[in-house]
């Protein structure tokens, strides 16, 4: 469990919470969220625009464990690379255990705060992330839109989602609660007293929903509409990279 006195959107915070998270994240994540994890990936690889560039180059920050790659390998089976970025060294090592065969020739690792890398401009043709967005404060989202809008390319096209508070739903209290309450306790009990995926509890209240992703990518340049998934508790951003032309 986190000390009050922590800041939870320190990078060095996320990196060692994600680093003792790795081995359980992907069982855990599917079900505490009954399974909805997986339709959200999908549906946020569906919401990137088809590219003009038939072997596509796609970034994904906040990479994780790879989860969302076996979408976008199926939605762009000629895809030339992934670059999957992601601040937690597990993560990324967790990750390559689980690849095999031309499927790990085809991801490139990065290690590295997504705020800061030093990708090149234009660089990718399509631009993910799943999940990530909420270890993200408000100016912290503004850098990562200025981020984006430098990656990806003139015409490519982005999608990001994130797990959400859903307010104005009537069923929200029982979300809540669930988040709250009962993920911990869960938690607690079948990974022997950890209490670190029950952050996302924390983490969902203080994030709301990706509104706020969405102005700091608009002040970037950047085309955006916002999706509202299962009453709020996913919402995401979609979008593209004006060309020079408009």
């Amino acid at each position: 469990m986190s000390d009050p006195k922590d800041d939870i959107y320190d990078p060095a915070f996320v990196a060692n919470l994600f680093d003792r998270c790795s081995r359980s994240y992907r069982r855990w994540s599917a079900i505490s969220s009954f399974g909805f994890i997986a339709l959200w990936r999908r549906q946020c690889v569906g919401r990137l625009a088809t590219p003009q560039n038939t072997q596509p180059v796609v970034v994904d920050l906040m990479a994780g464990t790879g989860e969302v790659w076996p979408y976008l390998l199926r939605r762009f089976p000629d895809l030339e690379t992934i670059t999957a970025l992601d601040i937690s060294h597990r993560m990324h090592v967790d990750a390559v255990a689980r690849l095999h065969g031309a499927y790990a020739e085809r991801i490139t690792h990065v290690e590295a705060d997504a705020l800061k890398t030093d990708l090149e401009a234009n660089y990718a043709d399509l631009l993910v992330s799943t999940f990530g967005l909420k270890t993200f404060n408000a100016e912290q989202q503004a850098l990562l839109a200025r981020q984006i809008a430098r990656i990806v390319k003139p015409g490519g096209s982005f999608a990001l989602i994130e797990a959400s508070d859903p307010k104005g739903w009537m069923l929200r209290p029982v979300y809540r609660f669930y988040l709250d309450r009962v993920l911990p306790l869960v938690e607690r009990y079948l990974l022997r007293g950890a209490n670190d995926f029950s952050m996302i509890g924390t983490y969902t209240r203080n994030f709301g929903d990706c509104d706020q992703m969405a102005i700091a990518l608009r002040e970037a340049g950047l085309s955006v509409e916002v999706k509202k998934h299962f009453f709020g508790c996913a919402t995401s951003v979609a979008g593209t990279k004006p060309t020079e032309h408009g």
